[in-house]
């Protein structure tokens, strides 16, 4: 039985439910995909992991927003599709670990928002600017659901694949206990590149190359 972390919360206390469990074969490995629904909402979400899932052992765990641009269409305006894929290759690696994939799309405005905002980056904004002439807010995600998710399969310590301090902000405060911040920096080439300057420079993430 696994032993009760006073961090953890309560079964009461979380929000989404597991739908179903099967075995997902990938290039980069076996891995099991699990489906959640959230109670409060019609969002869901898609799980990958492996391995034996512990409380008490410091995990590797990436919270990765869906990107259908760079995930499935190979998008070189960002590096999502190259983090996913390296995220991936990590677990495999290590033999244990999760990825919560959260359908919200362009930090939270959705996929015809998105392209918007890419139609107003072909005329010179950046992806903030272009956010905000839209009306919508830099960054609208919210974690507390996908940090639910890795209490649910059984997790409390985590080490996070990120670069985003918020994300790292928002999974401490839903209660998980974050060992180690695991850099995850994918070679980037323009216009990827660019995003990524952005990123460093107005949202503040942790990224190591010089400007």
């Amino acid at each position: 039985m696994l032993e009760k972390n006073n961090n953890c919360p309560s079964e009461k206390s979380i929000s989404v439910e597991k739908i179903a469990v099967a075995s997902l074969p990938t290039q980069m490995g076996n891995f099991k995909i699990a489906g959640y629904r959230s109670k409060t909402s019609s969002e869901e979400f898609i799980v990958l992991f492996k391995g034996d899932l512990q409380r008490n052992v410091p995990t590797l765990v990436r919270i990765h927003s869906q990107c259908l641009t760079g995930d499935v269409f190979g998008s070189i305006k960002c590096d999502c599709g190259p983090q996913l894929r390296r995220a991936m290759e990590m677990i495999e690696e290590e033999g244990r670990g999760a990825i919560v994939y959260q359908q919200q799309e362009g930090r939270g405005i959705g996929i015809v928002n998105k392209i918007r905002a890419y139609a107003l980056q072909d005329e010179g904004a950046d992806t903030i600017e272009a956010n905000e002439k839209l009306g919508f807010a830099i960054d609208a995600r919210n974690y507390q659901q996908c940090a639910e998710i890795l209490f649910d399969l059984g997790l409390c310590k985590v080490r996070v694949m990120t670069n985003n301090p918020d994300k790292l902000k928002a999974l401490k405060n839903a209660g998980l206990q974050i060992i180690e911040r695991v850099p995850i920096e994918v070679k980037a080439q323009e216009p990827a590149a660019h995003y990524l300057r952005i990123k460093k420079e107005k949202m503040g993430h942790l990224l190591e190359f010089d400007d």
